[in-house]
């Protein structure tokens, strides 16, 4: 029943969502959920990739594809920080002579945003013989319906962000444009002050 029902709320294509499945040995497998609404595009990607190859294992070896199958989950509300949705490219070459072609962040967003998650994580992950058997564990879905209600999935719960404590330069620089501040603002009052002391002096006489 589980099962039907995700399949009916699932718009996707099944085929894709599927695809390669048969290839993936499954057994002693976790069904990881991510849920990349409000993430960081970086921070989300080497979560993934740090499932994906097994480390959060304590069998975790190089050699061996121990990874849990990725879900992910809203990809098109993943997050970037700066200007990276207008500055960030992406290239590629069709192979002719002149045909290098390039593609902004935003625009691949609005075209297919699984790509930029899978993108982010592929070149997170070694250049080896199991690269392709990891990329066939991870399944990216633009909404927040999947396919694969008939499996035990469990939702992963991002770690906190340790934000960096502010630096010693850093923290000068702010304590000086703050000063600077408060003497620009006492100046403009002395101004208004004095302004207003000549128009009560110019009264009274």
């Amino acid at each position: 029943m589980a099962s039907q029902a995700a399949a009916s709320a699932f718009n996707g294509s099944m085929k894709k969502a599927h695809a390669g499945l048969k290839r993936i040995n499954l057994e002693g497998l976790r069904w990881r959920v991510f849920d990349a609404k409000g993430q960081v595009l970086g921070r989300l990607a080497s979560q993934i990739s740090t499932v994906i190859q097994g480390k959060d294992k304590p069998t975790y070896a190089p050699y061996r594809d121990d990874g849990d199958m990725c879900v992910v989950l809203n990809a098109k509300d993943v997050c970037v920080t700066g200007r990276k949705m207008t500055d960030k490219f992406y290239h590629w070459h069709t192979g002719y002579i002149g045909h290098l072609k390039e593609r902004s962040l935003k625009d691949q967003m609005a075209k297919d945003p699984t790509e930029v998650i899978r993108k982010a994580v592929l070149r997170m992950l070694p250049r080896n013989k199991l690269r392709d058997d990891r990329d066939r564990k991870l399944r990216i879905f633009p909404d927040s319906e999947h396919p694969f209600g008939d499996q035990p999935v469990e939702a992963y719960v991002m770690p906190l962000r340790n934000v960096r404590e502010m630096r010693p330069r850093a923290r000068r620089a702010m304590i000086r444009a703050q000063k600077k501040e408060e003497q620009l603002e006492q100046a403009g009052n002395d101004k208004r002050k004095g302004k207003k002391r000549e128009v009560e002096a110019d009264l009274t006489e």
